[in-house]
């Protein structure tokens, strides 16, 4: 789903009428009544609703939802931030057709008096005073209209955008600035940086389609948020004669004395995506730990230093080669270490088989501190997963609090520069191409800031590509939402505190249902 500038969803919304003959009324009464819709779903016991409305575009919306959930049974009560004379456009057409009592706030006074009659017993607000096309600062009576709602105590249902935000910032918004706190959000057509980036709400964010068709909806920031919508393909019923052969074959090489885990899980997530076969090669100090974790993997011992982690003369034992055979993905790194000769192994396997989709994670990236040259993706399938610590390894930098500050850049940069894939893991993973697009994953929550949700991640990764090689954004992406979805899933059970990293891997059957059945889009 693309993500757009507030203007170029202006020019989105002119292009559908004047190019494509949708009326603008139109697509104002789909998106008041899509707030409705969202109202009445996310807050179904809020009955009497107060609706507050600027004098743009989104006071119309709200005058349509106001009007929608009278019709559904509920007491609306509309506050307008302006005068009725000085409405305008489809916004004044919508304020005629909603035929509710209103009552004018044209200064913090009336707001004062007001706010204590029409927020008093109600159960819900709709914010719809500023939508995506302002910017801020927010001042005088919108400002005190904002102070006046966070002050409320009551649930939030932000129309298009929480008042006061910046629709265009790929930072969080400051906590200093006035932005309306929203327990929801629903905007329409298609999400702006802020919706993804602004960490304006911790409940749900729909998209709902308001009636512009698909080619009116047009971007040049090259950021694409992923959806269950783009998932669903991969997950498809599969054909009656399937076999495991057809599923592909995922090799994992990792593991160590101490870190057989991480191996193991990468392995066992390969299979739980999907993958038809995983053998997880290991050094023999962590190979009885990883053959016990689950009866399903095959195992493999490799050569192994003294230290207990893969030894680089692996690679003169014809059993490797023999052992990379008939694999049509690798997950490289996973418990690996940071031994020096381990480091020279993964070096050499990366440089010697190209013809193999490769992931590299853990301390398969790290071997590549100082040598990220080494790494290019041109002419083969080469996906890196790192955490910001890692990236910061990887591109030479201080440390992760670099990467932090810009995320975007550094990864679409490093992914074009390099001619592979990225997945920066983090809050809002991204998933930056070859292309210069970047993806960004809208799942996921706190509870996954423990070790080995990463090693998921990677054998996540590696199962979809086993299934789909020639689809390698997409499976990619797919990993990514669904291993998010399952943190969530976890979370439900678990708990943010207390979930961990075999927790996601439990949750994958949930998380395939969810992305099967949720209707529509939501982020």
């Amino acid at each position: 789903m693309k993500i757009t500038t507030a203007e170029e969803m202006r020019a989105i919304d002119r292009r559908s009428s004047e190019e494509y003959g949708v009326p603008s009324l139109d697509l104002m009464e789909a998106a008041g009544s899509a707030c409705a819709q969202m109202a009445l779903a996310s807050f179904p016991g809020a009955r009497r609703v107060t609706i507050l409305c600027g004098k743009g575009n989104n006071g119309g919306d709200g005058f349509v939802a106001a009007r929608k959930l009278q019709e559904a049974g509920c007491a609306p009560r509309v506050l307008l931030f302006a005068a009725a004379g000085e409405l305008k456009g489809d916004a004044e057409a919508m304020f005629h057709r909603m035929a509710i009592p209103h009552v004018e706030v044209r200064s913090a006074e009336e707001l004062r008096a007001e706010a204590a009659a029409r927020f008093g017993d109600a159960e819900l607000l709709l914010d719809a005073l500023l939508g995506t096309g302002f910017r801020p600062p927010v001042r005088g009576l919108y400002a005190a209209a904002i102070a006046a709602i966070n002050a409320s105590g009551l649930p939030v249902l932000a129309v298009d955008i929480p008042s006061g935000a910046d629709a265009d910032s790929l930072a969080p918004h400051s906590p200093d600035s006035p932005v309306c706190r929203a327990d929801a959000i629903v905007t329409f057509t298609a999400p702006r940086p802020a919706h993804v980036f602004g960490n304006l709400t911790r409940g749900p964010i729909a998209v709902a389609a308001i009636g512009s068709p698909e080619e009116a909806i047009r971007s040049e920031l090259q950021l694409e948020a992923i959806t269950a919508r783009e998932v669903a393909p991969l997950l498809a019923p599969r054909d009656a004669d399937s076999n495991k052969g057809r599923f592909g074959h995922a090799l994992v090489v990792g593991g160590s004395a101490g870190k057989a885990g991480a191996a193991a899980m990468a392995g066992l997530s390969a299979l739980r995506a999907g993958a038809g076969l995983v053998t997880v090669a290991t050094a023999p100090s962590a190979q009885a730990t990883v053959a016990g974790y689950a009866s399903e993997l095959m195992t493999e011992a490799l050569a192994e230093t003294p230290s207990g982690a893969i030894a680089s003369r692996t690679l003169e034992d014809s059993h490797f080669p023999s052992l990379v055979q008939g694999k049509n993905v690798m997950a490289l790194g996973p418990g690996i270490s940071r031994h020096p000769d381990t480091a020279a192994f993964v070096r050499a396997v990366v440089e010697r088989y190209r013809q193999l989709a490769l992931v590299i994670d853990a301390d398969g990236l790290n071997a590549f501190e100082n040598a990220a040259p080494l790494l290019d993706g041109r002419d083969r399938t080469l996906v890196l997963t790192p955490h910001p610590g890692e990236m910061a390894r990887l591109a030479g930098l201080p440390s992760a609090k670099e990467v932090q500050q810009d995320r975007l850049g550094l990864a679409r940069r490093f992914a074009r520069e390099h001619r592979l894939v990225l997945v920066l893991k983090g809050w809002r993973t991204l998933v930056a191409l070859p292309d210069g697009t970047v993806w960004v994953n809208l799942t996921g929550n706190p509870g996954m800031a423990t070790g080995g949700t990463g090693d998921v991640l990677t054998g996540m990764i590696a199962g979809f590509l086993a299934q789909f090689p020639g689809d390698v954004a997409r499976a990619v992406c797919a990993a990514v939402h669904l291993h998010g979805v399952a943190g969530d899933v976890a979370c439900e059970r678990w708990g943010e505190q207390s979930m961990i990293a075999g927790d996601l891997i439990a949750s994958l059957p949930e998380a395939f249902r969810r992305a099967k059945q949720w209707a529509g889009v939501r982020l």
